[in-house]
């Protein structure tokens, strides 16, 4: 099977256009598909199988969300085999996928992300940086590996909103906000072009050795930053999105926009966020219903 799983992984990266934080998910899930079928060809392999391999995750104590992502990856591995045809039939096509959780994980408050946001010193070309960054992440929703990848010419400052590449290569604009663009001019006038060292570089957040920021250097600086902010929660670049999403829903926004914003393919991708709506709809319910 690792030949098939190398196979699909190119398939991938080259027709499908995914990242490769994207095709490494998926070889991983497959990986660990085919080691629990050391034996068996790929054509002999069984609904009842692959049922069963997800009832195993299930025992090892991986999350429902887990082991969704783990159905997809066989699923769109099985999908790539029979358009090839090199498979008659999907043996995973009819498997439902397991419920997500319905809690969001680590939600920040908004006090929290206040405390978080006026952490960095922006009497420093570091802080100027790390305080446009993370009001940028808070700003827009957007997904790390799209902050990092983030260029000069992404940014309209006139329209207020920046243009990013999300999954499978899509591109979506998505407001920035007055707060988040101020602190980006900031950080343009008086920080980046001490970071940049006379460099051309195209993205638009730079290290202090005027390469871009990686996604580990990220995580990083969000670690202390969380630290010093005294913050219980685990926070992680995707909590700030997790907040963005429902801090807007929390404030009336529609889940349409939200999908759009978030660069959901699926509207049912972003329906994780529908407590939040059903919380609104009774507080609404409470106050306006002449019959409450």
């Amino acid at each position: 099977m690792d030949a098939l799983i190398k196979e699909f992984s190119e398939y991938l990266r080259i027709e499908k256009r995914h990242s490769l934080h994207t095709v490494t998910n998926y070889c991983r899930d497959l990986r660990r598909f085919a080691k629990a079928f050391p034996d068996s060809k790929v054509s002999a392999l069984t609904t009842a199988d692959v049922r069963n391999f997800l009832l195993i995750l299930r025992d090892e104590g991986l999350s429902p969300s887990s082991i969704a992502r783990s159905l997809s990856s066989i699923k769109s591995f099985f999908r790539y085999l029979c358009q090839d045809k090199q498979l008659k039939d999907n043996p995973a096509e009819i498997l439902e996928t397991p419920r997500r959780w319905r809690k969001l994980p680590n939600l920040l408050s908004l006090t929290d992300v206040d405390k978080l946001l006026s952490c960095p010193d922006p009497d420093t070309v570091m802080g100027l940086r790390d305080q446009a960054m993370l009001e940028v992440l808070y700003a827009t929703g957007m997904r790390v590996s799209e902050l990092i990848s983030v260029k000069g010419h992404n940014l309209d400052f006139e329209a207020g909103c920046l243009r990013t590449m999300g999954k499978g290569s899509k591109e979506r604009i998505v407001p920035i906000g007055m707060v988040a663009r101020r602190a980006v001019e900031d950080y343009l006038l008086n920080s980046r072009p001490v970071l940049a060292k006379g460099q051309k570089v195209e993205e638009l957040f730079l290290t202090r050795r005027a390469r871009a920021m990686t996604r580990q250097g990220f995580w990083k600086l969000l670690k202390n930053y969380v630290r010093q902010s005294n913050i219980k929660a685990n926070v992680s670049p995707h909590t700030l999105r997790h907040a963005f999403a429902t801090h807007l829903l929390d404030r009336g926004a529609d889940l349409r926009s939200v999908q759009q914003m978030l660069g959901h393919a699926d509207i049912s991708t972003t329906q994780i966020y529908t407590h939040v709506l059903e919380k609104r709809m009774l507080e609404v319910h409470d106050q306006f219903h002449p019959r409450h």
